[in-house]
């Protein structure tokens, strides 16, 4: 029985999987090839009925030449819902290499600060 969790991230996989296999121009036959599984099997995948395992996931990320994230998400899911905070990480993406691990600091220190105050709150009540 699958995890609901898990359930949860595979939702866009089958969709993802055969569009980004058509973009590269692979057929299901070479996919199946290169991630070690039948290609019965690999059809199960694309049409939803079946879920890779973690080692399959991966070997069909390695194919593709995609990062797990494209497989499983659509796109703009992922990052920040607020158009001034995706900005915002858009701009620090062109800061220097240092300047980028200042405003990393930063951010790990209001997450850390975040974690505290939830389990100060969590403890005490």
């Amino acid at each position: 029985m699958t995890h609901p969790m898990l359930a949860q991230l595979f939702m866009h996989f089958p969709k993802r999987l055969a569009e980004i296999r058509k973009e590269r121009g692979l057929t299901q036959q070479l996919m199946a090839d290169q991630a070690g599984v039948h290609v019965s099997q690999y059809k199960r995948y694309e049409s939803g009925n079946s879920q890779p395992t973690i080692e399959v996931f991966q070997r069909i990320v390695l194919a593709l030449n995609v990062s797990a994230d494209a497989l499983l998400f659509e796109d703009n899911e992922r990052g920040p819902k607020d158009e001034r905070l995706r900005l915002q990480f858009e701009a620090v993406g062109k800061l220097s290499a240092k300047e980028r691990e200042a405003v990393q600091t930063l951010i790990d220190g209001v997450l850390l600060m975040h974690d505290a105050k939830r389990y100060t709150a969590r403890v005490s009540g």
